[in-house]
């Protein structure tokens, strides 16, 4: 009985020693700084970071009295439309087609994936090559002279067509598993009931694909609010603070600025914006996402 009951008890807290240090990772890389981010963001500190006093509220009163943090809050959600629009329409569109696999399928569908593997500052450095208004690839195909970068109304175009490019290929994937995985059978049924082709995508592919779809639309929203590298490679928050987007102004306030209790506030805002569009997003899942 004895040897039973220290068996039992050894199995009981088993588990929770085998989490035990990938709790210690999430508690000293996660939860730890999220926690030290709120904290810093009701102070006030000096240019090493460090605790000057206590402001509490603050810091985010004085946020929303300034145009900068204000412009790149318009910037940011602008950008996110431009983003996450297009790259899941023409995921969408792609993966579709890509979706009945026929001979030399592969080779357009390496090639739809191929920007997933190449990091976003070596990207941004071959997109910053192909924008160059003397010899850039851009110019000399469209015959024209124009300093895209430079544009306050190109340039968050431009950012927004490589961050496109950049997560096309994760869309394409994700996608064409969720539509590979409607049976085949059922496909051919509707169509031998007459159901045309925009109606079988409709009424069977959207909703058995719908989990994945869920997920690419999720992850169009996440990533469009944390575009940094295309925003500082590119143009670096300018012309004019017109691609001063959120993520980038936290960086420049922290360090550039030195104001730490800034760019604290702004991440926790930053944070609360992703909440509650994930939040949103939840509440549609549980009426239009079939698992």
């Amino acid at each position: 009985m004895q040897n039973s009951r220290s068996s039992s008890r050894h199995f009981r807290f088993l588990p929770y020693l085998l989490l035990l240090p990938s709790l210690a990772v999430l508690c000293m890389f996660v939860f730890y700084p999220f926690v030290r981010n709120i904290v810093l963001s009701l102070t006030m500190t000096d240019v090493a970071g460090n605790v000057v006093k206590f402001v509490g509220m603050k810091n985010y009163e004085r946020l929303f009295s300034s145009q900068t943090f204000l412009n790149s809050l318009t910037v940011s959600f602008r950008f996110a439309l431009m983003v996450g629009i297009p790259t899941f329409v023409l995921g969408f569109l792609l993966a579709l087609a890509a979706a009945e696999q026929k001979r030399g399928s592969r080779i357009y569908e390496t090639m739809y994936t191929m920007p997933l593997v190449i990091a976003a500052a070596p990207a941004s450095v071959i997109w910053y090559m192909i924008y160059s208004p003397s010899g850039g690839l851009l110019n000399y195909l469209a015959g024209v002279s124009i300093n895209w970068l430079s544009s306050p109304q190109l340039a968050i175009w431009c950012v927004a067509a490589v961050t496109v490019w950049a997560n096309l290929g994760l869309n394409v994937i994700f996608l064409l598993t969720g539509f590979r995985n409607v049976p085949v059978e059922l496909l051919e049924s509707a169509k031998i009931d007459g159901a045309g082709y925009c109606v079988r995508v409709r009424k069977i592919i959207i909703p058995l694909a719908s989990p994945q779809i869920f997920f690419v639309v999720f992850y169009n929203i996440i990533t469009s609010f944390q575009t940094f590298a295309q925003v500082r490679l590119l143009t670096d928050g300018g012309p004019y603070y017109t691609t001063n987007v959120l993520i980038f102004q936290i960086y420049k306030e922290a360090f550039y600025n030195s104001r730490f209790y800034t760019a604290c506030a702004m991440s926790v805002i930053l944070f609360l914006i992703i909440f509650v569009i994930t939040r949103v997003q939840f509440v549609f899942e549980r009426r239009g996402v079939h698992y």
